[in-house]
């Protein structure tokens, strides 16, 4: 059997694991949501749910889910469809 502070550790890394599975899942979801709302051309739709996503990645990142750096990239991202989009709905 494993030392009760090797038992302890594994039971905190599955709690850890799923809660940022959950995080993950999330984040993925409001991105997709932002990029399907973008590519429908409606841009009050993508300018909240860019919004929602932004938020939703930049709470990963503070809960170290995922990498500052990364978060940074997929923001960037986001905001040079949305720009994108916006730039071609005034024109």
């Amino acid at each position: 059997m494993a030392t009760k502070s090797a038992a302890k550790a594994h039971r905190q890394a599955k709690k850890r694991t799923l809660r940022n599975r959950a995080v993950k899942s999330y984040t993925k979801t409001m991105v997709k949501k932002a990029e399907l709302a973008i590519a429908s051309g409606d841009v009050k739709a993508a300018q909240e749910a860019v919004v929602e996503a932004v938020s939703a990645l930049d709470r990963a990142a503070k809960k170290g889910v995922l990498h500052s750096n990364n978060v940074a990239r997929r923001k960037s991202r986001l905001m040079r469809k949305l720009n994108a989009l916006l730039a071609s709905a005034s024109s």
